[in-house]
């Protein structure tokens, strides 16, 4: 419940109140509730989640090209990662420090990419 109450207080997720007060959710909150869960799963921070979840923000499409750019770097990197691991299995030298090919990967790759 406290991370309900969080995105309430944050406005990403404001339930309807009942005349008591007590919280309540509907159809439409909980179908915004699985798309900010699924915003946080791709790496996405709660002010990134509530400027895109309306379609007239000003910066949504700078926000999600910017979150495509990341996830399409990632994918980039951990491609060239799993061609780097596959090579290191079949590589026929007795220490990787010894392979060309190994050392060429290891000069060019990159850090892994931070979120942006």
């Amino acid at each position: 419940m406290h991370v309900l109450r969080h995105w309430n207080d944050v406005g990403v997720v404001v339930p309807d109140r009942t005349p008591t007060g007590h919280r309540e959710y509907t159809d439409e909150h909980i179908a915004r509730l699985r798309i900010v869960q699924a915003c946080q799963r791709v790496g996405m921070s709660l002010p990134e989640v509530r400027l895109i979840l309306t379609r007239s923000e000003a910066r949504r499409s700078e926000v999600i090209e910017r979150r495509l750019e990341w996830i399409r770097a990632q994918r980039a990197q951990l491609a060239d990662a799993e061609r780097f691991l596959t090579h290191v299995i079949e590589c026929r030298h007795d220490l990787v420090t010894r392979c060309e090919d190994c050392a060429q990967y290891s000069a060019l790759v990159p850090r892994f990419a931070s979120r942006p």
